[in-house]
């Protein structure tokens, strides 16, 4: 498989690519999965926008969202990752995580988001790394305190034309004497 950035016990983590692009429009045109973080369906357009956006955040910072492949059989189940994101007036390190409907409640964004966390510890030396997400999506904040992040600040985040009451969840990482 090419272009693995990382693995983990189930999961391979890979740069998106073009031939994503359909399994991408299975999550993110799902009225059910997109609900709970941007309110309505992506379009097929928006869709394209945001693989390219993802493809071109690997070029620019070296890392970026990535699909998530189920090891035992292939399948793209999702994607996971990190991106530079607007808080309120300056940008952050964020942890993001969207899953196909039918692999939500096996583990498997934790999973990922675990790794993820751990790469940017590691391998960017960040300081801290956040999961900006909204109010009422009670599964990816269960997500966020599995993978040992806590509620920092709330903000109305302004996303696709509406107002999205947002928090964001933080780790810190250990500094070691």
């Amino acid at each position: 498989m090419e272009h693995i950035v990382l693995e983990t016990e189930r999961l391979y983590l890979r740069q998106l690519t073009e031939d994503d692009y359909e399994a991408l429009c299975g999550i993110f045109q799902d009225e059910l999965t997109v609900r709970a973080a941007y309110d309505t369906p992506f379009s097929d357009e928006e869709v394209r926008a945001m693989l390219d956006r993802q493809m071109a955040r690997y070029e620019k910072y070296g890392f970026g969202p990535c699909a998530v492949v189920l090891k035992e059989s292939g399948e793209m189940i999702g994607q996971c990752g990190l991106s530079w994101q607007l808080w309120v007036d300056r940008e952050v390190l964020e942890l993001g995580y969207q899953f196909r409907r039918d692999h939500w409640h096996r583990g498997y964004a934790t999973e990922a988001a675990r790794a993820w966390k751990e790469y940017a510890f590691t391998v960017l030396r960040a300081d801290e790394v956040c999961s900006i997400i909204r109010e009422t999506n009670t599964a990816s904040q269960q997500v966020a305190i599995r993978n040992g992040m806590v509620k920092k600040d709330r903000w109305v985040k302004p996303y696709r034309g509406i107002d999205l009451v947002c928090d964001r969840f933080v780790a810190v990482r250990e500094m070691k004497e």
